[in-house]
């Protein structure tokens, strides 16, 4: 007789999803506060945080730039920056591989205002792709520090598609594993495959564990951290106008 598969519900995901957040978030504190303290280094030296991660990965770039709650010197950088800040013909994007090629990497910094203080934040999940690779190695070239988002178990299941051969996690200096499992779905399908993704929920809550470390870095200086508001809040507008006011020319916020 088959054994039944166990069935996949709403509860099975948020009680597995719930013990990989708590996992996470305590096996990765020692370098949630290690990345903080890169952040709170480059704020003090002038610097911003530069956030950029491809595919879904934008969504962490989106937590940790532009959102109420989190720093305003910080700069989301995007593939779509090539068309938006660069000179790249639009129909660029619809190359469903644009992400694979390292010369992508060399467009989107020469589109992005850099300075030399900044940090970087790199998000991929499986690490391996050529644009994250190379935008990480000319990172690193360039001076910056750098903090990477990732899997280390999906990472290490598969080849690097860059022409060196390395992944993110081997080029960062701080490097987060987001806990999420090879293919990144981790409710198995009986016929195959997965469904309820992890990395998108772990990155998220690690991003806010970072800002809570460096606004505590803040506080503890007797100062009040650039921190957004809410837009939909009284005062919100003014409060988030007179902060990027300080940061003309070093922060984009575009769609």
């Amino acid at each position: 007789m088959t054994e039944a598969h166990p069935r996949i519900t709403a509860e099975s995901y948020l009680e597995l999803i719930t013990e990989t957040v708590q996992r996470v978030g305590r096996d990765q504190l020692p370098g949630v506060r290690q990345a903080a303290d890169l952040i709170a280094t480059s704020l003090d030296e002038g610097g911003i945080l530069q956030a950029f991660g491809s595919g879904h990965s934008e969504a962490l770039a989106m937590e940790l730039a532009g959102r109420a709650g989190g720093l305003v010197p910080s700069n989301r950088i995007a593939m779509r920056d090539i068309v938006l800040h660069g000179d790249q013909p639009r129909d660029v994007l619809e190359d469903p591989f644009l992400e694979r090629k390292p010369e992508t990497a060399h467009r989107i910094l020469e589109s992005a205002p850099l300075h030399p203080a900044d940090v970087f934040v790199i998000a991929s999940n499986s690490g391996i792709n050529g644009v994250v690779v190379e935008l990480a190695l000319q990172v690193k070239e360039r001076g910056h520090r750098l903090i990477a988002f990732t899997s280390l178990d999906h990472s290490a299941k598969s080849a690097s598609r860059h022409p060196s051969g390395k992944r993110l996690s081997e080029i960062a200096d701080v490097v987060l594993d987001n806990g999420a499992p090879y293919g990144d779905a981790a409710l198995p399908l009986p016929g195959g495959g997965a469904v309820g993704a992890v990395s998108s929920v772990t990155a998220a809550v690690l991003a806010q564990m970072i800002g809570a470390e460096i606004a505590q870095r803040f506080v503890d200086k007797g100062q009040n951290p650039p921190i957004y508001l809410s837009a939909n809040i009284a005062g919100g507008d003014e409060h988030n106008q007179s902060l990027e006011a300080r940061y003309v020319g070093r922060i984009r916020r575009t769609a």
